[in-house]
């Protein structure tokens, strides 16, 4: 009887798919109460142990009074700050100092805002994970923009590097949806390592600019830009691949 019960709902749920409702409320609550497929995290990264435990320790002693939102603002703000700072170092190199502040209070907001949900058991899956990437995405496109205005890095580079980031983001959230695999990391690489080597980054353009490489002479930064953007590009194509490959092999078509 509650395995029939269970059918009727889905089929009529399924149905309402496709009718018009002379009742929109009809419909939307029928969709708010549709179950949320379980996705695994995948974090793999090589700090990523510690980052965690690091995290719940932080969330634990987290003032009630600072929610998972609040976290998520401070992210963006600090990832918007550490573009604008980037743009001013044009003028004064000492701003560069600025970035690696914003790009720790960055690491906090955007890493402490779902391990706090967590902990407090106030979990909002399908918000949470919407909000933040979006969030995410804005402040890419503010760090990268900073960048490519700063004179560290060439313009194009900088593009490069927005889109190939948009581009694994993409891979990422398909996944999610098509695979039930939200991937933090790839390759022992995740957000944590990158903002590291970022601010070591910041800490080398006061010691040395320009670098020599293959004959020439360069930017840091643009010698940095490169060989990111070529192991993104990699990354992006290599799991496009091997997911096609995998979800090929598990929707098969019989014959």
């Amino acid at each position: 009887m509650h395995l029939e019960a269970n059918v009727a709902t889905s089929g009529s749920q399924n149905m309402t798919e496709f009718c018009e409702q002379v009742n929109p409320a009809v419909l939307l609550e029928i969709r708010r109460m549709r179950p949320i497929a379980v996705t695994k995290r995948v974090q793999e990264s090589w700090v990523a142990s510690g980052e965690k435990r690091l995290l719940v320790w932080l969330a634990e002693r987290t003032p009630q009074l600072i929610g998972p939102d609040h976290l998520t603002l401070l992210g963006f703000i600090a990832q918007v700050g550490a573009g604008l700072c980037y743009a001013l170092a044009l003028r004064n190199r000492f701003w560069l100092v600025g970035v690696i502040a914003c790009l720790a209070l960055n690491w906090l907001g955007d890493s402490l805002d779902g391990t706090l949900a967590r902990v407090r058991q106030t979990m909002r899956p399908r918000y949470g994970f919407y909000v933040d990437h979006m969030v995410d995405s804005f402040g890419a496109v503010a760090l990268m923009g900073g960048l490519a205005l700063s004179g560290y890095m060439h313009a194009f580079i900088a593009i490069g590097l927005l889109v190939a980031f948009l581009m694994l983001s993409i891979q990422s959230y398909l996944a999610t949806h098509t695979l039930g695999e939200f991937r933090l990391s790839f390759w022992r690489f995740g957000p944590t390592e990158l903002r590291i080597l970022l601010a070591v980054g910041n800490l080398a353009l006061f010691w040395k600019p320009r670098v020599h490489f293959l004959g020439g002479q360069y930017r840091l930064f643009d010698v940095g830009g490169m060989i990111g953007l070529l192991g993104m590009s990699i990354t992006v194509i290599f799991f496009t691949v091997q997911n096609t490959l995998r979800l090929y092999r598990e929707e098969r078509i019989s014959r």
